[in-house]
């Protein structure tokens, strides 16, 4: 499973209350559920800032990733920029393996 992060903006005035931000939390997320498999939720976060929220969510693929935001975008009357992220330690892993006269050149 890989993980993205992903921010979202709503679109001004697409939702007028408090009660119709969670409905169409609720349509958006039945809509993922059905046409998303594999897609675990693993945080949200309503932020201050130019964007509204930070979900961080794992998928079998980037085209997975992509149907989710896309869904987003559509149903929730949104904006989205996605991410790939990869874990702090599996990174260090990675780069472990590059070898000594990559790391040279880059000197």
């Amino acid at each position: 499973m890989q993980t993205f992060v992903m921010l979202t903006r709503i679109a001004p005035g697409s939702v007028g209350s408090a009660q119709a931000l969670e409905q169409l939390e609720r349509s958006v997320m039945e809509r993922i559920r059905q046409s998303c498999e594999g897609v675990e939720w693993r945080a949200s976060y309503a932020v201050l800032g130019p964007w509204d929220y930070v979900d961080i969510f794992q998928a079998p693929s980037i085209d997975i990733a992509s149907k989710v935001s896309a869904l987003i975008r559509i149903h929730g009357h949104a904006e989205t920029e996605i991410w790939a992220a990869t874990e702090w330690q599996h990174f260090k892993d990675v780069i472990r393996t590059l070898s000594p006269a990559a790391e040279a050149r880059s000197n």
